[in-house]
């Protein structure tokens, strides 16, 4: 008689500081159990949700799962809050597999070190994928086809999982307000020329003008391509100055080459951890796959997971709302925190010359942007971009380290098989 075939263990993992969490695990267990993967009885799904509870002044329950429904798919959920993630830091310490500075590097504070904790987590307890999904991402499309919009459920999980068995990485499509950049009324106050030149000076290779003026028209919206769902398009990711891009979101995860595995790392206080991983990964195989999520990227939609479906989706205006351009003013900064260390990264030979040219485009329209959005706070992108300028050897140093530090972690798990 033959042996009963492993199961192959999947980890759903999310980072989160949302009340909202839990009917979002809801709609992607729903999603799994749509998709019909679950009969086949091959996988078993096993969520890590590490939370935050300083983001939204939440409490341990806002995370902790009690519906039967999900219960019942699942088989295990891991919690991930600071006490976890110090006992384990201390416990690797302590077998001196890493030194303390190494520790705060790996799962210190910072989004990109409660990613790492995800990792770890679903490394040590034998995870065989890995799927990274975002509390403000749902598994649904939005297609804009004449005047109208149409909704399209994606088969986000079985995706992954069907295309993580040829690869090292997955990275679907995104969809909805994927930018925090609000739509803009360009008057005598800023013109669309100084808006470019400010979008330049902050953005990376993805986040750039012609990209950004293309959502504006959209009232900010991106709306999927029905080509992409319709065809099945499977891409394979090309490396573009020294970056295989993914985001931090809708990402997947191969764990049986951990050769191919790195860590999240981002400076102090910035963003950018899918920038610097996206920098990593020369030698691995990345698909881009046929599955979107709808991002609700200024918390609008959250109606969305209780299957109310708009007829339209509103034009996120800056003028009016000082909500809305609070929001793109931290998203400003945390794009100029790590704006240096990218450039270091991907272009050290010119990396002087191309911050003194960020300096200077940003003296020269920060003022109409203050102006315009009713804020001078705006005028820090500059001090901050001096601060990041100054320590970007010291940060490139952590980066450098926080691998090292990933090597003897993935090392020292295997040993322990």
């Amino acid at each position: 008689m033959k042996g009963k075939k492993k199961k192959i263990n999947v980890g759903v993992g999310f980072v989160t500081g949302r009340k909202n969490f839990k009917y979002v695990a809801k709609t992607y267990v729903n999603n799994w159990n749509e998709s019909g993967a679950v009969d086949s009885g091959g996988y078993a799904l096993h969520l890590f949700v590490a939370y935050d509870l300083a983001y939204k002044s939440t409490k341990v329950s806002d995370y902790k799962i009690s519906d039967e429904e999900i219960l019942d798919t699942v088989d295990s959920a891991h919690y991930i809050g600071d006490f976890s993630i110090t006992t384990e830091a201390q416990y690797l310490v302590k077998n001196k597999v890493i030194d303390l500075r190494e520790s705060k590097l790996i799962f210190g504070e910072g989004y990109a070190m409660k990613r790492n904790a995800v990792l770890y987590f679903a490394l040590k307890n034998k995870m065989d994928y890995l799927i990274f999904l975002d509390d403000d991402e749902y598994p649904i499309a939005t297609l804009k086809i004449s005047d109208s919009i149409v909704w399209k459920g994606q088969e986000v999980l079985s995706t992954h999982i069907a295309n993580l068995r040829h690869c090292d990485m997955t990275h679907g499509h995104h969809c909805g307000y994927v930018s925090p950049i609000p739509y803009l009324e360009f008057n005598e106050k800023l013109s669309e020329d100084e808006f470019k030149i400010f979008v330049e000076a902050i953005s990376n290779d993805i986040i750039n003008w012609d990209s950004i003026k293309a959502k504006m028209l959209n009232g900010g919206v991106t709306y999927a391509d029905l080509d992409v769902i319709e065809s099945k398009k499977i891409e394979v990711v090309k490396e573009l100055n020294g970056m295989k891009f993914i985001s931090g979101a809708n990402l997947g995860f191969n764990l049986k080459d951990t050769d191919k595995l790195f860590p999240f790392y981002n400076p102090p206080g910035a963003r950018g951890e899918d920038a610097f991983l996206s920098t990593c990964l020369n030698e691995c195989t990345i698909r881009k796959i046929p599955c979107y999520t709808f991002h609700d990227g200024f918390s609008t939609y959250q109606n969305l997971l209780l299957g109310v479906l708009p007829n339209r989706l509103k034009t996120m205006n800056a003028q009016g709302s000082s909500a809305i351009g609070k929001r793109f003013l931290q998203a400003t900064l945390g794009w100029i925190r790590y704006k240096p260390l990218l450039t270091y990264v991907t272009n050290r030979e010119n990396y002087g010359a191309e911050i003194q040219s960020i300096k200077s485009s940003l003296s020269q329209v920060l003022p109409s942007i203050c102006d315009f959005f009713e804020n001078a706070k705006f005028k820090e992108l500059l001090d901050e971009l001096d601060f990041f300028d100054a320590h970007v050897e010291e940060h490139y140093k952590d980066f450098q380290d926080t691998k090292l530090a990933w090597i003897k972690i993935v090392n020292f798990l295997g040993d322990a098989k």
